[in-house]
């Protein structure tokens, strides 16, 4: 049985053999996405909000650096209800593509899964990895998969095929054809001209990504995932409730948090004027931690935790006597230190 037939006026190529290939490829690809649904409900429950390891603060991970999807991802992580039923349909997808590749059942769309599912990890998530580039390799080689077998589909061993040997009018279905394996007849320019677009599409994408996310292809390597990065900002002084300011981690490694031992109010000239130790920082009320997402900075037994991509304002009562210039420092149980500057008016 043909997957693709190429003709031109002169000659005719049957790709059966093709397809038969790439059977490796799509096995592999299909457990890649059966086993995210696979580890995620099934050996461990993930899609617990409450529970350790809830898949939502991975999602909420991806939104500092992410590109073209980061919009989306802060609508959810700011609407903690929606993003539960989207992980789960996600979820559910990621379940229902795998094994359609695995099986080889409605193999075409199945690869179309794949394809858009890859642009959303690749876009939102490829910038992570701290030994290496996996969440990028992983969209990356998402992608070209996915497209590849959108067009070859399925051959001997999948389920398609099967089914329109014993099902013979399933042949005549433009709908099995276009989402199952069914036989696609196109011109040898034709298919010439689809197989250098996949290639250069997907050559770009990679390279663009690469290049933003990482420095990969000119100038500068960097990995934004190594070491933390705290931004603050919205620094203000309240007369009642005392020095008001966001603190925002945008880099660093997903697994483990940054652990802030000190907070201290300088005046413009570099005065200490008044500073938090990691025991007093450990003790702030609850109500002085206002978490803007899902990841939240939170207590710790010595210090300040502050996730990545956790964003709260923080709350201090500072008292500060005269209007003026100011610097808030920041400092990491490593030694990293981060300033702001602000001003103080009456």
């Amino acid at each position: 049985m043909e997957t693709i037939k190429i003709s031109d006026k002169n000659s005719q190529y049957q790709l059966s053999s093709s397809a038969v290939l790439l059977t490796g490829l799509r096995w592999v690809t299909g457990w890649l996405f059966f086993s995210a649904f696979w580890r995620r409900l099934i050996l461990e429950n993930k899609l617990d909000p409450d529970g350790i390891g809830y898949v939502g603060e991975k999602f909420n991970h991806f939104f500092p650096n992410a590109i073209f999807v980061k919009p989306m991802i802060h609508f959810m992580i700011t609407h903690p209800d929606f993003l539960q039923i989207f992980l789960i349909v996600f979820t559910i997808i990621e379940a229902l593509v795998g094994l359609g590749l695995l099986f080889g059942i409605f193999t075409r769309a199945s690869a179309l899964g794949v394809f858009l599912l890859s642009f959303g990890i690749l876009f939102g998530a490829g910038w992570l990895g701290t030994t290496c580039l996996d969440e990028w390799q992983i969209g990356a080689f998402g992608i070209i998969a996915g497209l590849i077998m959108i067009v070859a589909g399925a051959d001997k061993f999948s389920l398609d095929r099967l089914l329109l040997s014993r099902l013979t009018k399933l042949k005549e279905k433009k709908w099995f054809k276009y989402m199952g394996s069914g036989d696609i007849n196109i011109s040898n320019r034709i298919f010439t001209y689809i197989s250098l677009f996949i290639a250069m599409f997907s050559l770009i994408i990679t390279l663009y990504t690469n290049q933003v996310f990482h420095g990969g292809v000119w100038g500068k390597l960097h990995n934004l995932s190594m070491k933390p990065n705290i931004v603050i900002s919205e620094t203000k002084y309240d007369k009642v409730k005392g020095l008001r300011f966001d603190l925002f981690r945008d880099q660093g490694i997903d697994t483990y948090g940054a652990f802030i031992t000190r907070i201290s109010l300088k005046d413009e000239n570099g005065e200490l004027l008044e500073e938090y130790s990691y025991s007093e920082l450990s003790k702030i009320p609850d109500g002085d931690i206002e978490n803007y997402y899902i990841a939240k900075v939170k207590k710790g037994k010595n210090s300040l935790i502050i996730p990545l991509g956790a964003k709260a304002k923080v709350t201090l009562p500072i008292t500060v006597s005269k209007e003026g210039g100011y610097w808030i420092e920041v400092e990491d149980i490593s030694g990293k230190v981060w300033k702001e500057s602000f001003r103080i008016q009456n």
